[in-house]
């Protein structure tokens, strides 16, 4: 028994696709969010009546 425990301790094939999928997971979470903060830096530009690309844009 303890054989096959430290051969599974030492056992690193899965490793890389958990690795793979951590970054998957962290770069889809900052590119969300990097979207919504976008969004809502768009969404103030056009809200705002005097702002002068509101004004341009009127012209």
């Amino acid at each position: 028994m303890k054989i096959l425990l430290q051969r599974f301790l030492e056992d690193e094939t899965g490793a890389t696709a958990i690795e793979y999928g951590l970054i998957v997971t962290v770069l889809s979470l900052t590119i969300i969010g990097g979207i919504g903060q976008a969004a809502d830096a768009m969404a103030w530009l056009f809200s705002d009546n005097s702002s002068r690309l509101v004004n341009a844009f009127a012209q």
